[in-house]
């Protein structure tokens, strides 16, 4: 296992906050400072800022700032998998252009329907849309590079490649640099560029009208499937939201809130629709439904799906405040504070921002603390104000992860931390415009393209995604051959499919996740696809157990009770089993009679049963082969089947003969017996 201090440290710290909750709530208005302004606040002010000389806050966007997730994610592939949307309806600009998106179109073509020769031509346009220089192409060359796809695996060129596009503006190869410069231990790299990529996600979430904040979601729980994660995300396909969808058109108001909810944010696996969700929430309000005011007020203000109007937009935040909707006062604030549809007051902002922390708003929190970060309408204090951020981005807030990845970046307040800025900047960055593949990747999944999404997958994982590097190596594990998985000449031999799961789990254990740990260990201690190796498996265990897998702990206790790859140590495999069971409850009848197995080792070290319990290692992969080669092999797993449906046709028969045979016994005996007393009765007439 690699020896890497500062990665270790950050992809710790990774885990740490990976535990913080993300709500599913809709987005507080919230305030976000510029650069410079954090540079001002290294010195606190005396007296409150003047209103008039401070530079503005970001706004919901205005037609001379705003961008498209196509301006802040150029070369995106939103083209190839939603043709019909608004932004991605105007042709081609250039030539270079249209060979690299004739290119892409052809790759998801080609994992689709496994067709080697149609890869080929693709990276071939790709390459050629490269060579003219063209940023997103050469970003897609160095993803092919890096994972050895019709290309020789070269992580020089990979880099060389992503480079360039990173200089030409190409936001994924910056992900996919930023994350290399990470595990590389070269976190000042890493850190400049996750904060450009993190400004830029930023400004997707409050300017961009295409920008859903969505969790991804993980195919698999352990080494199983997640089908109740998966379920929830069929979009208009579920159940759950087709009978939401018919109380709804019945009239229920709040049916019609919800899923005005789902439209306006993406949620559920729906795409998001700001016109749709506009419709219901206006219908809804008419039912009676007060929540929907708020969002009312947040789609005049921002101008989605309708002209932006600022007067309707306070109307709306108004009442639903009357409605003790207490986060309505952060539009409210908000508005104050910009001066939009009414006079700037950097007083009332304050008020209305207070009443919503005092009601436990996280935006009224994360509000107040732009307030006292820069001095408006306040004494500027940065310890109040990292407070409030805290407390935000604890509850999942990520325009606080932003502020406070900006202030341990530039010493503002705190000191000066560049592996803590790197972490929280990453966490933002992950929820760019980019990160819309994972929304393709799953739908492809949920219709059965799982070389589809295998492909988005994998060039997610390149970027640093956690969660896309494990649904990658897992849909390699189980699908196998149908994964689609093309390698350096054609699809993945086993060799190169096994390395490259192995790979992904790798890299998803670095970023704390338990299971892909545990796996490493089992592919290092079983030979699957690697060289069998014991110590490696004991480290890859060691750090499943450090994140509290009590499979992990259990294996380690079974390798002390064997001497591989650790001493043999009987007392201390003891001690793995006990904290086992001590992790996970479940795990007592496997502890149990692990514990049975020791108890035997340590006090009849040399009897026979010890030898068996010593054999039966061997003796289950050898079953388990004869099982896969001979039982479940096509023509013999016909003949099995036939056979046991026959003796199962023989033993019924035979069971109901036996009844039969029963049945008629017991009618002769009760004949017999009646014979006689009816002889007696007529003896006696």
């Amino acid at each position: 296992m690699r020896k890497r201090s500062i990665a270790c440290k950050f992809f710790f710290s990774l885990l740490i906050f990976s535990l913080f909750p993300h709500s599913l709530i809709a987005r507080q208005f919230v305030l976000l400072l510029p650069q410079d302004h954090i540079k001002e606040g290294l010195v606190s002010s005396e007296n409150p800022s003047d209103p008039e000389s401070d530079a503005e806050w970001d706004n919901f966007g205005e037609s001379d700032t705003y961008k498209s997730d196509e301006e802040l994610d150029p070369g995106s592939w939103r083209p190839i998998f939603e043709p019909d949307s608004d932004a991605t309806s105007a042709e081609p600009g250039s030539e270079s252009e249209a060979l690299y998106y004739s290119g892409i179109g052809k790759i998801m073509s080609a994992v689709s329907s496994g067709e080697v020769t149609m890869m080929q031509d693709a990276t071939g346009e790709v390459e050629a849309a490269a060579e003219t220089g063209y940023p997103a192409a050469q970003s897609v060359l160095g993803f092919l590079y890096g994972m050895g796809i019709m290309k020789e695996r070269s992580k020089a060129k990979a880099f060389l490649h992503h480079h360039f596009a990173a200089e030409g503006g190409n936001m994924q190869s910056k992900m996919a640099l930023a994350y290399a410069y990470t595990r590389q231990d070269m976190p000042e790299n890493a850190v400049k560029l996750y904060a450009e990529l993190a400004e830029a996600a930023v400004s997707s979430f409050l300017i961009s009208k295409e920008s859903p904040v969505i969790d991804q979601v993980r195919l698999h729980k352990g080494a199983e499937e997640n089908t109740e994660a998966l379920r929830k995300s069929r979009g208009e396909d579920d159940d759950d939201f087709q009978i939401l969808e018919y109380q709804a058109q019945r009239g229920n108001a709040a049916a019609m809130y919800k899923i005005g909810l789902f439209y306006y944010f993406g949620l559920r696996g729906l795409r998001r629709d700001h016109v749709k969700a506009l419709s219901w929430f206006l219908k809804s309000v008419e039912k009676g439904e007060a929540r929907s005011m708020e969002l009312l007020g947040e789609i005049y203000a921002r101008g989605a799906g309708v002209v932006r109007n600022y007067t309707k937009a306070m109307e709306w935040f108004t009442l639903a405040s009357k409605q003790q909707l207490y986060s309505a006062y952060n539009g409210m604030g908000y508005l104050y504070a910009k001066g939009y549809g009414v006079e700037k007051n950097y007083s009332k902002a304050k008020e209305y921002f207070q009443k919503a922390a005092e009601n436990e708003e996280l935006g009224g929190h994360y509000n107040l603390g732009v307030l006292f970060l820069k001095g408006m309408g306040v004494k500027r204090n940065m310890n109040i104000a990292y407070n409030y951020f805290i407390l935000a981005a604890n509850n999942g807030q990520p325009k606080a992860f932003y502020q406070l990845a900006r202030m341990f970046h530039n010493g503002v307040g705190q000191k000066k931390d560049i592996l803590v800025a790197t972490l929280l900047y990453k966490i933002v960055a992950e929820r760019g415009p980019w990160s819309s593949m994972s929304r393709w990747a799953l739908e492809s999944y949920l219709k059965g393209d799982v070389g589809k999404a295998f492909m988005l997958y994998s060039r997610m994982a390149e970027m640093g995604y956690e969660v896309a590097q494990s649904n990658a190596a897992w849909i390699l594990d189980k699908y196998g051959d149908r994964s689609m998985c093309m390698g350096e000449s054609g699809f993945c031999t086993d060799p190169e499919r096994h390395q490259r799961a192995h790979s992904l789990w790798w890299q998803a254990s670095e970023q704390g996740n338990e299971h892909a740990a545990l796996l490493i260990g089992d592919a290092y201690y079983y030979g699957r696809g690697i060289v069998r190796d014991y110590e490696r498996a004991a480290e890859a265990y060691m750090h499943a157990k450090s994140q509290g897998n009590a499979q992990a702990m259990f294996n380690l206790g079974y390798m002390h009770e064997r001497g591989e790859g650790l001493p043999l140590d009987l007392h201390l495999a003891k001690r793995y089993y006990d904290e086992a069971l001590e992790t996970d409850s479940t795990a007592k009848l496997p502890v149990t009679l692990a514990l049975t197995s020791l108890w035997m080792r340590m006090n009849y070290a040399d009897c026979f049963l010890v030898q068996i319990i010593d054999f039966l290692p061997e003796l289950f992969p050898k079953l388990e082969s004869w099982i896969d080669n001979v039982l479940l092999e096509e023509g013999n797993a016909t003949i099995l089947t036939l056979v046991a449906c026959l003796l199962a046709v023989l033993y019924f028969r035979e069971r109901q003969r036996r009844l039969f045979d029963g049945v008629v016994g017991e009618v002769v005996r009760e004949v017999d017996q009646q014979r006689p007393n009816g002889r007696r009765e007529q003896a006696h007439n």
